[in-house]
């Protein structure tokens, strides 16, 4: 489903992340798809960076490949949130067990100025404020980006504020070529 612009493209930004197999081919074939699909305008990647997972307690996983991508779209958020499932199971991604270690995660952190909540998709992402891995990137891309209510503060101020503290790596990378 698409819907039609009566105005400019959305920005819209989505976390990629990846922490079993060969972590980079599959944030490359992420983005790939992501710039081959018709609907979709993808405006910049940053960065990639490696960190711990965040695991539930006496749980051990290997360590995550994190990037954000930015993108204009004619998608509707659900149909684009249909795209990243298709693309996470393309790759593997098994939603068995919640906090399980990941082929390819997506997630949708935000879409403009859009707020909502659903039991489908909540925007803005409701624990972007407390992933210090999906900020970076992120602020790499759009630190002056505004992130809605709850959050009422621009991608550099809720990284800034962010409690975790937990090392990133920024890694040799590269996304935006292959």
């Amino acid at each position: 489903m698409y819907c039609v612009p009566d105005q400019p493209l959305p920005s819209v930004f989505l976390a990629l992340g990846s922490n079993l197999g060969d972590r980079a081919a599959y944030l490359h074939a992420a983005v790939a798809a992501l710039r081959q699909h018709p609907a979709v305008q993808l405006v910049a990647v940053s960065p990639v960076y490696e960190s711990a997972a965040h695991v539930l307690s006496g749980q051990e996983q290997p360590d995550y490949l994190n990037a954000v991508v930015w993108l204009h779209t004619t998608l509707t958020p659900e149909t684009l949130l249909d795209l990243c499932r298709r693309l996470e199971a393309a790759a593997g991604r098994q939603r068995t067990i919640r906090w399980a270690p990941r082929t390819l995660d997506l997630d949708v952190l935000a879409w403009d100025d859009l707020v909502r909540y659903d039991e489908r998709l909540t925007l803005p992402h409701p624990r972007l404020a407390v992933r210090r891995f999906v900020l970076q990137p992120w602020a790499d891309l759009a630190p002056d980006f505004y992130v809605p209510a709850p959050f009422c503060a621009t991608v550099a101020e809720l990284l800034h504020r962010c409690p975790d503290r937990a090392p990133l790596r920024r890694t040799g990378v590269s996304l935006k070529t292959r």
